[in-house]
């Protein structure tokens, strides 16, 4: 009997003596306890796993009720696994001091698991510009990779097919085509730049012009910067880069730049970080922690008048 016949009798008597939930169950991934040793990080994983009072509650609710929700790996040819989703989760098992802890095992590609890794941590409500931006442009870099053809591909229909790739990235999150554009462009700002729009002290439009100097550019800008004790303005940071662009930049230049008075620029109060940090998760607008911290001041106030009646 022919080997292909043989095999299709095998499926026909496993079909026979099984009932289709239980062929459905044999295709199901099972969840599997492994241990934590055995569990490594995403390579270049751009979402910040922070150790914040949000992840203290974490691993307090892992310590009483274990993982509820399992993590997802995959195997790694050399051994052991790769975290691709749970990466929290991970980080609160070790707190938590668990020696194991629940995953799916699936069988993924180098761009599947960026692709899943990046979708289950882009809907989170607090997301840093930084891990934005590093995220899209993983996932973007990813789905271009799937969508290569190596038969009937030339150099002309790239563009197309990278253009497509942007607009099915937008449609898949939360974010605009344009909006997920500016957040990549801030991978190409240096580490010390990109801190500042993580901290707010930069605007995204203005952040965005600035992406286009080359390091050293950057790097200068950030020293004068720190002299003038001042940040640019949207307007500012389109000349600095028309004057790189056309050749004309210079530290004198971005000096007299960062020298001109903004319009309608009022005195600023400044307070480090690191004093008000504890009180707000990370990545909390700056906006929103001036919001709170006026409405706790209005309701000091409103408890000192009282007080004082």
């Amino acid at each position: 009997m022919a080997k292909n016949s043989v095999a299709g009798l095998l499926t026909s008597v496993n079909e026979l003596f099984t009932t289709q939930k239980e062929r459905d169950e044999a295709k199901r991934e099972a969840v599997v306890d492994i241990p934590l040793s055995e569990i490594r990080d995403f390579p270049d994983h751009p979402f910040k796993v922070c150790m914040d009072e949000a992840m203290m509650e974490m691993a307090e609710s892992v310590k009483q009720y274990g993982v509820l929700v399992p993590g997802m790996v995959r195997a790694k040819p050399e051994g052991g696994y790769e975290m691709v989703a749970g990466h929290r989760r991970k980080m609160a098992s070790e707190i938590a001091q668990m020696e194991t802890m629940p995953c799916l095992v699936r069988e993924l590609t180098d761009d599947e698991a960026i692709i899943i890794m990046v979708d289950s941590n882009l809907q989170r409500e607090t997301l840093l510009p930084s891990e934005k931006a590093f995220a899209y442009r993983m996932k973007l870099e990813a789905m271009k990779r799937q969508g290569q053809r190596t038969d009937l591909t030339s150099a002309p229909l790239e563009p197309k097919l990278f253009s497509r790739s942007n607009e099915e990235l937008a449609s898949q999150s939360p974010d605009s085509r344009a909006q997920i554009q500016r957040y990549i462009r801030l991978t190409h700002l240096i580490p010390s730049l990109l801190d500042m729009v993580d901290e707010g002290r930069i605007a995204m439009r203005p952040a965005v012009e600035l992406s286009y100097l080359p390091e050293k550019e950057q790097e200068a800008l950030f020293e004068i910067m720190g002299l003038e004790e001042c940040t640019p303005s949207h307007v500012q940071a389109i000349k600095i880069r028309k004057f790189y662009e056309e050749g004309k930049l210079s530290e004198d230049v971005i000096l007299s730049i960062m020298q001109e008075e903004k319009p309608n620029q009022k005195e600023q109060f400044r307070m480090p970080r690191e004093r008000i940090s504890k009180y707000f998760s990370p990545g909390t607008p700056a906006k929103t922690i001036e919001d709170t911290i006026i409405k706790a001041l209005e309701l000091y106030r409103k408890r000192q008048r009282s007080m004082e009646r």
